[in-house]
């Protein structure tokens, strides 16, 4: 599910990973969408959803880096994309 490098994910790239070029933030499509899950406006995720379907929002959901995603966002998405509920991931330390 990459996700094309054109002004509009650009755009969106600066805003929800503002410390990575666009290229760096894009290159890693479940990654970035933990961020847009988190920081995205509704029009963000709307031009995100013209790329994205539902399934590949679960996916990155479902395999979202632990640290990134907030509690009300985690929640909000879960439900929207019609989820069940689940604690947020956490770090593993070893």
């Amino acid at each position: 599910m990459p996700l094309p490098l054109n002004d509009d994910m650009a755009a969106i790239a600066r805003r929800v990973i503002w410390f990575e070029t666009p290229e760096q933030a894009l290159s890693d499509t479940r990654r970035f969408l933990a961020y847009a899950f988190r920081y995205a406006t509704h029009e963000d995720m709307q031009t995100l959803r013209r790329h994205l379907g539902d399934e590949d929002l679960r996916d990155a959901l479902e395999h979202a880096p632990p640290g990134i995603i907030d509690g009300r966002s985690w929640s909000y998405w879960r439900l929207m994309l019609d989820l069940p509920p689940r604690p947020l991931p956490t770090r593993q330390f070893v």
